[in-house]
């Protein structure tokens, strides 16, 4: 089945939704608890998010969810724990979760260009306000620490 271009901007959301999920909790363990408190409520909103715009791609655009990219995901894992060797491993998580926001945010934009049915609509914008407020939580989090 070929897909139409406003069904392929929204496969690229909906798996830019699932791999940062999916990133966020192959690393959970690597992450500090008061960073990991931080960033849980976050990441449990965009699961709310990711299901529910399943359900309306698939109702609407009839579009059915895929499977993630396992060798991508393991890939990405492997060479976030080399470069931990050299930096702080929290602030390399960070950053990572900051690059996960940037692909989200480059899919949603695309998506945006396609016409959308309307109950699709305000789904795309609670998405794309989670991701901002997401983007501005890393940012806080990435910024040097001062010592005393």
């Amino acid at each position: 089945m070929f897909l139409d271009n406003r069904q392929v901007a929204m496969d690229s959301v909906l798996e830019a939704l699932a791999d940062s999920l999916d990133y966020f909790q192959d690393n959970l363990e690597r992450l500090r608890p008061s960073l990991r408190d931080t960033l849980k409520p976050h990441y449990e909103e965009r699961d709310k998010a990711m299901r529910e715009l399943q359900a309306l791609a698939k109702q609407h655009l009839n579009l059915l969810p895929r499977d993630a990219d396992v060798e991508r995901d393991d890939y990405l894992w492997l060479w976030s724990r080399l470069k931990s060797f050299v930096s702080d491993d929290a602030q390399v998580l960070v950053a990572e979760l900051l690059e996960q926001e940037r692909v989200l945010m480059q899919a949603l934009a695309t998506l945006y260009t396609h016409p959308l049915p309307d109950l699709i609509e305000p789904a795309i914008e609670r998405c794309w306000k989670g991701c901002r407020a997401l983007i501005r939580e890393l940012y806080r989090l990435q910024k040097p620490r001062k010592r005393r």
